[in-house]
């Protein structure tokens, strides 16, 4: 049995996760900016489909990719050089969160960003928490990822792309941006084959939160994002 949550925004520890399934720890409570940044601090999300109860997940082992580890493949990087496309940050990020709910995924029949998680993320966007990094080639949001940004980590939710290797380009910037901020480590939350082949590797849960408790010094401030950058874009990377 898992607990169902009060009306505070409050957690059960993370050890009291369930081992199968893996990590799931407690449901109810609500999407409220406040339960969500205390959620994230403490290295919980929400992850459940319409029609279920909020279902609150500490998976053990965390997959997670630190900013210098990404892995650039000889095409990619190619790409990277060669490619006609620009990335932005928090231009579109409405229609990125939308993409990423809408994009087909092998093996699930629908999608776990419903309305109520997109508008959820939305708020945060609003309150500048939660960013967008975007691909855009011939003028056409054509790949990105969204997450939030929390003190100096980076919590990856969901990436979707329309062409070729867009979305690994926004990853690329991405990993780029946070190195350049300081920033210590991007949360994957689960662990796949196509993660991994980008460079991110599981670590122990009660290692994740050592390390969130190291970046998140500042509580709940949001990560560092400067207004300069957000509606600009990057060089290319050599």
């Amino acid at each position: 049995m898992i607990p169902w949550l009060p009306l505070e925004p409050v957690f059960p520890a993370l050890e009291q996760a369930l081992t199968d399934p893996n990590g799931l720890l407690a449901a109810g409570g609500d999407l409220s900016p406040q339960r969500l940044l205390a959620a994230y601090r403490r290295g919980i999300f929400p992850w459940y489909s319409a029609g279920e109860p909020i279902l609150w997940w500490s998976p053990d082992p965390r997959m997670v990719l630190l900013p210098d580890e990404f892995r650039i493949s000889d095409s990619l990087a190619k790409t990277l050089r060669n490619a006609k496309y620009q990335v932005r940050l928090d231009t579109a990020f409405g229609e990125v969160v939308h993409a990423c709910a809408s994009k087909p995924r092998e093996g699930q029949a629908g999608t776990w960003i419903t309305g109520e998680m997109q508008a959820a993320y939305r708020e945060l966007h609003r309150l500048g928490y939660a960013h967008s990094v975007e691909t855009w080639i011939d003028g056409e949001l054509a790949g990105g990822l969204y997450g939030i940004a929390i003190g100096r980590a980076f919590y990856g939710e969901s990436m979707f792309t329309h062409v070729r290797d867009a979305s690994k380009i926004a990853l690329a910037h991405l990993c780029a941006h946070l190195k350049r901020r300081g920033f210590g480590i991007i949360d994957c939350q689960m662990e796949t084959s196509h993660l991994a082949s980008l460079g991110a590797r599981p670590i122990s849960r009660r290692d994740f939160a050592a390390r969130l408790d190291a970046l998140c010094v500042q509580g709940d401030a949001p990560g560092q994002w400067p207004a300069a950058a957000i509606d600009g874009h990057f060089r290319r990377i050599a």
